[in-house]
């Protein structure tokens, strides 16, 4: 019986042996996985940054290209031992005490692997080292890509790059970043960084226990080439974008410039401005900060993030809103004696003939024609009550894409103010508000804010008679036949074709005889507006909009200089001599009216109340 259970016992430990003898075969001949993991630990991956896609104007200027950024990594950094450290910080031009910081810092992001040990090393300092690193075992460069600029000039609309935040790597779905990554955080570089970033590269090299290099894994089989990020052509013309903010100098405010016929954005500027390169990579620390606290607000985008009332630049909407609701019609007449009564409210006007008609009411900018337009549309029998009148008048407003952010490939875009019918009911309850209450709306006033490129849309739908393509600043992408389909859809307004005409007759009028004649262009037959436009904060603000040629619509222009003064003093001089400068640079190489353009380009309008506080070195001048 013993001998049996002696043979169970050898056979029992023959069995197990056999076990362990078969599995140390399949893990060191038939199965990998083991060895991969081993040869893990002593690999590591390099990521290669792609060049990322150049930004060209729209007869192809380059705007933006690319600068190298260094960042000086640290393999291992528990390990890393047998350095120079002294001769290291010499180079790095730290001390040991930085040293120290950089490297615990270092192993805090990463324990064991790679780390970054110094961020956006110099061109300078990263020769320097790179001569050298051989000595300094554990330390190597990634290089990734930032912006530079060929002007000093469009911040806002290019916008910046910045690294990629917890936020955003959590809110990611292909997983394409990674930590310390750059992406475009504002302007152009936002809205298209898919095609502007390109796809990262990867190489995999051995690495002995002190980080070195030890040669490239498997002989490069897993390695693959970056793919550079596509350029793009922008619709803005450079020389007209520079000239503006020549113009816009030394004030606050905004240009929009638009092609009616296609929607592209020519111009668009917000004033304060800054040198874009102060904003780079390598350069936004120095001046992020002074930037917040400056309080004109440079980094703000007013062009298409600031709600302004329109003030009389608004009479030509209304005046459309009027003939297609049949309040009025284009033979209408008014009389206006400088005043318009509501009970104890007086609403004053401008010195005019008397008896006022559509098109002399839009020349003289009549706040009475309007306010009886807006009258007799809130009180139309058509209605059943006030509500319902404010309710078709507002419908009117949103087929100008008005109330609405307009879909522009710009970030920050504001949507405006444009109040539903139960702002008014909390205000003043339910059925207890008619026109009287809102009567500021009828003459761009009130709870009534419009963006530049609000403003700017409007006109390029008075330039179409009736239409507009959405405002966009992309042109053309390398590698597409198109660019993306909703800036190639026409929107439709609720106003027939047929109603336009009389407005834009008025609008012609405003430059022949009305408000702007003072600074009409020989040989160009432009249809403006003026408008003064109330401000409780300080000085009205000056602000116009215009498109021209009348005949074969090129440009349509809207123009906001804050706390100015009157639309016809600042913003229709600077909209004028930038209509000339774009439909006849390749004949003018001066402007006809240099006096004119001198005041513009020299005048300070900065309140005061800012003067000792701006800081001139955002502006890189």
């Amino acid at each position: 019986m013993r001998n049996f259970r002696l043979y169970y016992i050898y056979a029992a430990i023959i069995f197990v042996g056999l076990i362990y003898i078969y599995r140390l075969f399949q893990v060191q001949v038939i199965d990998d996985k083991y060895a991969l993991i081993a040869e893990k630990i002593s690999l590591r991956k390099q990521t290669v940054y792609p060049q990322r896609g150049l930004i060209f104007d729209r007869n192809d200027k380059l705007l933006v290209y690319n600068d190298p950024v260094y960042d000086l990594m640290v393999s291992v950094p528990i390990k890393l031992k047998g350095i120079d450290t002294l001769a290291f910080c010499k180079l790095l031009a730290i001390d040991n005490e930085k040293f120290d910081e950089l490297l615990s810092r270092a192993k805090r992001r990463s324990y064991r692997g790679k780390s970054v040990f110094k961020k956006n090393i110099s061109n300078v300092t990263y020769a320097r080292i790179q001569e050298r690193l051989y000595e300094f075992k554990g330390f190597f460069f990634e290089i990734r890509q930032d912006r530079n600029y060929k002007f000093n000039s469009s911040a806002h609309l290019l916008g910046y790059l910045g690294e990629v935040t917890k936020k955003d790597l959590s809110l990611q779905k292909e997983g394409y970043y990674e930590q310390g990554d750059f992406t475009g955080k504002k302007g152009v570089e936002r809205f298209y960084e898919k095609q502007l970033r390109g796809l990262k590269g990867e190489r995999y090299f051995y690495v002995d226990r002190t980080g070195v290099n030890k040669g490239s894994y498997k002989d490069g089989k897993l390695d693959y080439d970056p793919v550079d990020g596509k350029n793009i052509s922008l619709s803005i013309d450079i020389d007209l974008q520079q000239y503006g903010e020549k113009l816009l100098d030394n004030k606050m405010g905004s240009v929009v410039a638009i092609e009616p016929k296609t929607g592209e954005i020519l111009s668009l500027i917000s004033s304060p401005f800054y040198n874009p390169a102060n904003f780079n990579i390598q350069n936004r620390g120095k001046y992020y900060t002074r930037a917040i606290n400056d309080p004109t607000k440079p980094i703000f985008n007013r062009a298409v993030s600031a709600p302004y009332p329109p003030g009389s630049t608004f009479k030509p909407i209304m005046a459309l809103i009027g003939l297609e609701d049949k309040a009025i019609s284009s033979s209408t007449h008014f009389n206006c004696n400088g005043q318009y009564r509501l009970g104890k409210r007086v609403i004053k006007c401008h010195f005019h003939p008397s008896y006022t008609s559509l098109k002399q009411s839009i020349a003289s900018s009549c706040n009475t024609y309007y306010c009886h337009t807006f009258k007799n549309m809130m009180g139309s029998s058509k209605y059943k009550n006030s509500e319902e009148a404010y309710k078709s008048w507002r419908s009117y407003l949103t087929s100008f894409g008005l109330g609405s952010k307009l879909g522009t490939d710009i970030s920050g875009e504001f949507k405006g103010w444009l109040k539903e019918s139960s702002y008014y009911d909390k205000m003043h309850g339910k059925d207890q508000w008619n026109y009287s209450r809102i009567i500021s709306l009828s003459f761009g006033q009130g709870e009534l804010g419009l963006t530049p490129i609000q403003i700017a849309n409007a006109v390029s739908i008075i330039a179409n008679r009736g239409y507009y393509f959405t405002p966009h600043v992309i042109k053309k992408i390398e590698g597409m036949k198109s660019i993306p389909q909703q800036y190639l859809v026409k929107n439709y307004t609720a106003i027939s074709q047929s109603n336009f005409n009389p407005v834009i007759q008025g609008m012609q009028e405003v430059t022949i005889s009305g408000t702007a004649s003072h600074i009409a262009i020989d040989n160009i037959n432009i249809a403006g507006k003026t408008g003064t436009v109330q401000n409780p904060h300080g000085k009205n603000h000056s602000a116009y909009m215009a498109f021209a040629p009348v005949e074969d619509p090129k440009i349509a222009i809207a123009v906001v200089v804050e706390e100015s003064g009157y639309g016809a003093s600042w913003a229709a001089p600077i909209a004028h001599l930038m209509i000339e400068k774009y439909l006849m640079s390749d004949t003018l190489k001066e402007s006809s009216r240099p006096n004119l353009e001198k005041r513009m380009m020299e005048s300070d309008l900065i309140p005061y109340k800012y003067k000792s506080k701006i800081d001139k070195s955002l502006y890189g001048k």
